[in-house]
């Protein structure tokens, strides 16, 4: 049974930070939203409640690194994303400071629409120099992604996940900067994932695997840099062709990643981009997102009978039977 963890980050980053004085935090008006009640109450001298004002915050943050200080900016990741990119690029970017930018409701995790869904962050924020962008896929990388992001010395944003979810790697394994973890091994197809869709490909894999077809997985969390050799030499292997999962627009994002590299290389196979494809979403669970917009275990079962111009059998009821647990939140307005 794979475990479900509560709010990893409200009850890890306090503990992180408390032999870090250097580490303050900036919020918008979503103490609570992005999981810092318990980092308040401890260290109230080192939080600051910026108001609905995240531009002004953002400026702030700038200031505070300027001082010495390691800023931890929280908010939505829609709201860094789209609100204070002037300020992000002017304060932050180009002055290369250690401004660190987490992101909560990352893509269509969140039911509360185009206005709350950040589908678009990292096209953003790989565009701008100076950014290192990581994004966390379960309750290990989540923890472990405060030392990788604090060990940069420059920007960093972070899509970071909230609420309950899997612990799908070992606690003792954590996340490393621009490192590919290995979920599975095979030559036919390369399998690249991230963030909640690496989730949703473990759950089809193992189908897969049972009817014969050799998938080499990846999983991501270092969407900048992209240059781990290990992605390359595993797009290079594959027979049949590249698959991409990610919880973002097809463009700009991890595909595009891939995509780019293999020009690049001069990698000539066939890739398929799984993720939204031109559209905003709107506001409904994520597990219905996921299968509208075809970012789910059942899209990754047609993607690669698509590469293999042939059909598996792999049945609902087979993917379902690969669901251990039930850890996502249920839609709740408080959701928001």
């Amino acid at each position: 049974m794979i475990e479900a963890v509560s709010r990893p980050h409200h009850t890890n980053f306090p503990d992180w930070a408390a032999e870090k004085p250097e580490v303050v935090v900036l919020t918008g008006d979503l103490t609570r939203p992005c999981e810092l009640g318990l980092f308040r109450d401890r260290f109230p001298e080192r939080t600051f409640s910026m108001g609905m004002a995240e531009q002004n915050m953002i400026g702030f943050a700038g200031g505070m690194a300027r001082e010495g200080l390691a800023p931890y900016v929280h908010t939505f990741g829609v709201f860094i994303a789209r609100r204070t990119l002037d300020q992000i690029e002017m304060s932050v970017a180009y002055p290369n400071l250690p401004v660190k930018m987490l992101g909560f409701l990352p893509g269509i995790s969140t039911p509360g629409g185009a206005t709350h869904q950040a589908i678009d962050d990292m096209a953003i924020m790989r565009t701008l120099p100076n950014m290192t962008v990581l994004e966390t896929g379960d309750a290990t990388e989540v923890e472990s992604m405060l030392d990788v992001a604090h060990a940069v010395n420059g920007p960093v944003y972070v899509r970071v996940l909230r609420g309950t979810m899997r612990r799908l790697f070992p606690k003792d394994e954590p996340m490393k900067l621009n490192q590919a973890r290995v979920l599975g091994r095979g030559g036919d197809v390369a399998l690249i994932t991230s963030g909640i869709c690496t989730e949703e490909a473990l759950l089809a894999t193992q189908a897969l695997a049972e009817r014969g077809v050799g998938i080499q997985h990846l999983h991501i969390s270092t969407l900048k840099p992209f240059d781990d050799p290990a992605v390359l030499e595993t797009v290079l292997a594959a027979r049949r062709g590249v698959v991409t999962m990610e919880n973002h627009l097809t463009t700009g994002g991890l595909g595009s990643a891939v995509a780019e590299m293999m020009t690049t290389n001069g990698a000539g196979g066939r890739q398929i981009r799984l993720g939204l494809q031109d559209t905003y979403a709107h506001g409904a669970t994520q597990a219905y997102l996921m299968r509208l917009h075809g970012m789910d275990a059942r899209a990754l079962v047609g993607a690669v009978e698509d590469l293999y111009s042939d059909r598996f059998g792999v049945d609902d009821e087979e993917l379902a039977e690969a669901r251990l647990i039930d850890a996502h939140e249920t839609f709740k307005s408080e959701a928001l």
